[in-house]
């Protein structure tokens, strides 16, 4: 037989219970025709050479914001890595704008609170930025903060007449003017005046989100929310983009996006007494092809836990008066979802906190028994504050939790900070999880944090802080548990473990040449592997010496 590739002398973890382990896979159409003995004697147009290295399955990310972390990755980065403290905020901006012009927008992302000591403020913008506008985006993304030339352009002249508005919360001075921050779906008083997004701008920064990911051996991910402005996406022609970026060769991963459900409207009648709640012409999850396929419909229930935003049981630990808030009102929450659940959407809602996880659970249970669907395989993303009861109702009712580890160390102290000691040690639940049945995926949340899965499984593994401090240490998972999640859980989570995360016949040819054995290292040294190559379908898609 002739095949298309053929990659030998690897030591190749399949995840294949029948065939765990491998050191030849050969490649037909894209999937993998055999392996080992299989292939035996089979000639290929392309023969690439391990050298021994080990190789995984193709990482699959379950919840992360591919376009946005190619937009920020173009943008000034205002991680706490590069500016550590507020003062070298103000200056990293100052030199931005000394290269533009003076009427342009300048736009940066990452910085973050807890670790800088506070959030910019309009007045010191203005100084930094010589008057332009500015916007800077929270590294949660739940927030950000603007200049006093941004809010004019959006219609608020000194920053005065900004409203309240509900899901949101407007940072204001001792005279009632806006100070710079918004929360939530405040947000969007000043991006509407930057979006929707040119396509070329979305499609060049999927281009950079994809050239980083294939670097770090990420073959597939779930953008989780496009289309909405107001909300989470770039404008109302992301699915165009990330199409375009398919068509011209900028998107190699293999991509499922969420839209956003308030961009789903009810479109009246389609016969026989029943409505369309949805997409025109009755698009919904599953549609598409192996490259870019629609997935979940996502909705946001409430904030951030180091925003201080995310809706919980009772009071922060720094902050008693304050336990958050839904972004949406409770029954237009419940109606939507079981609206989208009746016409066969899979629902990807975000719940951070203990009381916005209630929330969830009860309109997905509702929902079913309205409508019962088999399998709807709903999801909720994040899960992030969670009792043992709501873990055994989230297993119950056959939902996928899609946490976050790479959390644990970048924005785990601030977290620690926000729920105090007792909650902390119920904070990103992993191995509870898998312990009462639930499938887990993984996932990085990027760009909120690094999108690197290496370090996603280690901090898995490892559940230690920037400052070294325990997050929740009996919630650590396996190296095994780990890779399983990255690979088959997240297939899993999209509907997709038929063909996605294992390397066996008829699955797939997607996989990551690594450095060393992530099974085998010390787990302290797991996120300091790299990945030497990418293959995706077959095709080499990223090398840095691994293949030969």
């Amino acid at each position: 037989m002739h095949l298309d590739a053929l990659f030998t002398n690897g030591r190749f973890t399949t995840l294949d219970a029948d065939r765990p382990t491998a050191r030849t896979v050969g490649v037909l159409g894209g999937r993998v025709a055999g392996l080992d003995d299989d292939v035996a004697g089979c000639t290929a147009d392309r023969v690439h050479d391990l050298h021994g290295a080990p190789a995984v399955p193709g990482f699959n990310d379950a919840h992360q914001h591919l376009s946005m972390r190619g937009r920020r990755l173009l943008q000034l980065d205002l991680h706490a890595r590069a500016v550590p403290t507020l003062d070298a905020l103000y200056t990293a901006v100052r030199e931005r704008a000394a290269r533009l012009g003076p009427d342009e927008w300048l736009f940066g992302a990452g910085y973050d609170q807890n670790k800088i000591g506070a959030h910019p403020t309009a007045e010191a913008l203005d100084e930094a930025a010589q008057g332009r506008p500015v916007w800077l985006e929270h590294v949660s993304c739940h927030m950000g903060v603007a200049s006093t030339a941004a809010f004019a352009r959006a219609g608020f002249t000194a920053r005065t007449g900004v409203p309240d508005v509900d899901g949101g919360h407007v940072e204001r001075d001792a005279d009632g003017r806006a100070a710079g921050l918004l929360q939530e779906t405040a947000q969007h008083l000043v991006t509407r005046a930057f979006r929707p997004t040119p396509v070329d701008s979305i499609v060049a920064a999927i281009a950079a989100g994809n050239d980083k990911g294939v670097t770090e051996g990420i073959t597939s991910v779930t953008e989780p929310g496009i289309a909405a402005a107001d909300h989470v996406g770039h404008g109302p022609a992301d699915l165009h983009a990330f199409h375009r970026a398919v068509e011209e060769g900028a998107l190699t991963i293999r991509t499922t996006v969420m839209p956003y459900m308030t961009v789903l409207h009810d479109a009246g009648p389609v016969g026989g007494g029943d409505t369309w709640f949805g997409l025109d012409t009755g698009l919904r999850s599953g549609f598409g092809d192996d490259r870019l396929k629609i997935g979940a419909t996502k909705i946001a229930t409430d904030g951030s836990l180091i925003g201080r935003s995310a809706h919980m049981c009772c009071g922060y630990h720094d902050e008693p008066g304050n336990s958050g808030f839904l972004l949406f009102d409770e029954d237009r929450l419940h109606s939507m979802i079981t609206e989208a659940h009746r016409c066969g959407w899979q629902v990807a809602a975000h719940a951070i906190g203990d009381a916005a996880i209630d929330v969830v659970l009860d309109a997905f249970e509702a929902a079913q028994a309205a409508h019962p669907r088999p399998d709807a395989r709903h999801r909720i993303e994040h899960f992030a504050v969670a009792s043992d009861e709501q873990v055994r109702r989230l297993v119950g009712s056959g939902v996928v939790p899609v946490p976050q580890g790479r959390f644990v160390s970048e924005i785990g102290d601030g977290m620690i900070t926000a729920l105090g000691p007792e909650r902390a040690a119920r904070c990103y639940r992993m191995r509870s999880l898998l312990d009462a049945g639930a499938v887990l995926p993984g996932s990085s949340d990027a760009p909120v944090a690094h999108g690197s899965p290496l370090l996603g499984i280690h901090d898995m593994v490892n559940r230690r802080t920037a400052a070294g401090a325990p997050l929740a240490p009996a919630e650590a998972v396996t190296a095994r548990q780990a890779l399983y999640a990255y690979t088959v859980g997240s297939a899993y989570a999209e509907h997709a473990e038929d063909r996605k995360g294992r390397l066996a016949r008829g699955m797939l040819a997607d996989f990551a040449v690594l450095s060393d054995d992530l099974l085998a290292v010390d787990p302290r040294r797991i996120g300091s592997l790299s990945v030497g190559a990418t293959v995706i379908g077959g095709r080499v898609v990223h090398d840095d010496g691994a293949l030969r």
